[in-house]
């Protein structure tokens, strides 16, 4: 896929959008714990466990990324169970395929992310924000300030 825009998304604004996650799963708790997507999942179920005081993660760590291109999904580290009365939480579903296999392991939990795109959409239970399909989110861990141009300018 070639990404037509980008997000860019500061460490202030994730965590802003992370306790909106935890305000909208309050209601829908007490979680037993969380599991954590890693590696992007790991900041926001940071502070979610904080705000929803969830003392137990455990994290499922799966790679499908190399840059911008998602490549073979491979499970790195599973965790036991169903899912049942856990909190799955992830930065992002983009295409659907993590959170496919995140869900084939765990059906039972409930899947929660900041953003999402219309293609993974439906298989998340909660989220924030959601970004066209050809949106490419700059997260905080994979940039850094610098200058840029003006939008018109970067247009021709």
């Amino acid at each position: 896929m070639t990404y037509q825009k980008t997000f860019p998304v500061s460490w202030e604004e994730l965590h802003r959008n992370s306790r909106a996650l935890a305000w909208r799963l309050v209601e829908l708790g007490p979680f037993e714990g969380i599991v954590a997507i890693t590696r992007g999942g790991m900041v926001p179920a940071a502070v979610v466990a904080r705000e929803l005081e969830i003392r137990l993660i455990d994290t499922v760590c799966i790679t499908s990324y190399d840059g911008q291109e998602q490549g073979q999904l491979s499970v790195l580290k599973s965790v036991e169970g169903d899912g049942g009365g856990w909190l799955i939480v992830d930065d992002l579903v983009d295409t659907g395929k993590t959170a496919q296999a995140v869900r084939d392991l765990l059906p039972k939990a409930h899947f929660a992310t900041i953003y999402a795109k219309p293609a993974g959409r439906p298989l998340v239970d909660s989220f924030v924000t959601e970004v066209s399909q050809d949106t490419w989110i700059l997260f905080p861990w994979d940039t850094e300030p610098q200058s840029v141009p003006p939008l018109i300018k970067a247009r021709s």
